[in-house]
């Protein structure tokens, strides 16, 4: 059985993607800080016939990282599928951001992806193959007034994934972007289903995308994809 690591899993993006994930025969280590999301999701998913995991943690912390990749090499023997998820965003003029929001921000959408990459990549490149996708944003290519610091954390981290890709090929390691628009999730500070996000993506047209992606033929990469509903000008 193949494996999966999934960040920010409790919900949005990343539960629709454990679930699909799953449904593909994916066996799923799901990583985010709520426990108790957690959890339930890994119910969900062992009630639906599949197999998931739950490792609640800080991927800005990689003293967790590397103790949580273990624990899943250890009990799975080996990963496949890294998805580096998870994400958050302040947005405020740039005057107005705090160091401390800064760092935040930069921990998790570009520092949690380098933590989580390198803690896997030993494990593929002894395997000879692996897959590492980030779901970015658009604006990982574009910028956004008040989105200073998140424009910035998601260059960083689409920065760091390109020059991944052109390291770990040679190694048969395949590094794969993608570029969602507006998505229809709590990001935007509103529930989903909310009125004002009915014409936004799904978290499920995004998962469809990153699943397409990770059961490619093993001779095909998708290196990047960008992703919109047709009412958001790009």
């Amino acid at each position: 059985m193949k494996t999966a690591i999934i960040t920010s899993a409790s919900r949005g993006i990343g539960r629709s993607l454990a679930i699909k994930m799953a449904k593909e025969g994916y066996a799923v280590a799901n990583i985010a800080r709520n426990r108790e999301d957690l959890v339930s999701l890994e119910n969900e998913i062992s009630a639906n016939g599949g197999t998931a995991r739950s490792f609640p943690l800080d991927i800005s912390v990689e003293d967790q990282v590397i103790d949580a990749i273990s624990k899943i090499v250890d009990e799975f023997g080996h990963i496949d599928v890294l998805i580096n998820n998870a994400g958050f965003g302040v947005f405020k003029h740039a005057d107005q951001l705090s160091a401390d929001e800064w760092s935040q921000v930069m921990d998790v959408n570009a520092k949690g992806t380098f933590l989580l990459s390198k803690a896997v990549i030993p494990f593929m490149k002894k395997a000879g193959e692996g897959h590492i996708i980030g779901v970015a944003t658009d604006v990982s290519k574009r910028v956004i007034e008040n989105g200073s610091l998140y424009c910035a954390s998601k260059y960083a981290q689409d920065a760091f994934l390109g020059a991944l890709r052109k390291e770990v090929r040679k190694d048969n390691i395949k590094v794969s972007t993608v570029y969602p628009g507006l998505v229809d999730t709590f990001f935007h500070g509103k529930s989903t289903g909310d009125d004002s996000q009915t014409e936004f993506l799904n978290p499920s047209d995004v998962a469809d995308a990153v699943v397409y992606i990770a059961t490619a033929p093993p001779h095909v990469v998708i290196d990047e994809l960008m992703i919109h509903p047709i009412s958001q000008d790009y």
